[in-house]
């Protein structure tokens, strides 16, 4: 997925410039230290003019029903948590100076995650339905037999678009550094 919105991004980068000096750079899995752990950002989206210079890191997630080798998927509660850490890393990003801003993308086909009939199970701590609110909180609710914790400093609200089969949601902007 990463390669595919990378390739789609070079092709709009001539319909942004608007200088011959400008430069733009697409970095995938670039590496980032992160509270004492390598990590790597999905994308980062680079463009400087002149003295001026702005990175955007950009996570992306995507959950289908089926896997690429045909069968059905599990860990539904994994992608769920891994859509929050997503946005705890764009957070950190930003704070460290690794990144301006931050923008979380994600993908899934499971109408039952946008709008569930019930929200009983552990998993929905990590709640990425339809109009979901959190934020400015700690995350410690353990998921897949693997302990969680960390914080999330930012509020946010889920807002999905459907569009075919799958739903897909933005969460930006609400990071972004102030400097």
């Amino acid at each position: 997925m990463q390669l595919q919105y990378a390739y789609v991004l070079q092709q709009l980068i001539p319909l942004i410039t608007f200088h011959e000096d400008e430069v733009f750079e697409i970095e995938l899995e670039t590496g980032a230290g992160i509270d004492g752990r390598s990590r790597e950002i999905d994308l980062l989206f680079s463009g400087r003019f002149q003295e001026s210079e702005h990175k955007i890191a950009v996570e992306m997630k995507c959950y289908r029903t089926l896997a690429s080798s045909g069968g059905k998927r599990g860990a539904t509660d994994i992608f769920m948590k891994d859509v929050y850490f997503d946005l705890f890393l764009l957070e950190r990003y930003v704070a460290l100076g690794v990144a301006s801003a931050g923008v979380s993308l994600v993908m899934n086909d499971m109408e039952r995650l946008i709008d569930p009939k019930e929200k009983e199970a552990k998993c929905w701590r990590y709640d990425i339905s339809q109009g979901a609110q959190f934020g400015a909180e700690r995350f410690e609710t353990p998921i897949g037999g693997q302990s969680v914790d960390f914080r999330l400093e930012k509020h946010y609200e889920f807002d999905w678009q459907r569009r075919g089969e799958f739903w897909f949601l933005e969460a930006e902007g609400r990071f972004q550094n102030a400097a």
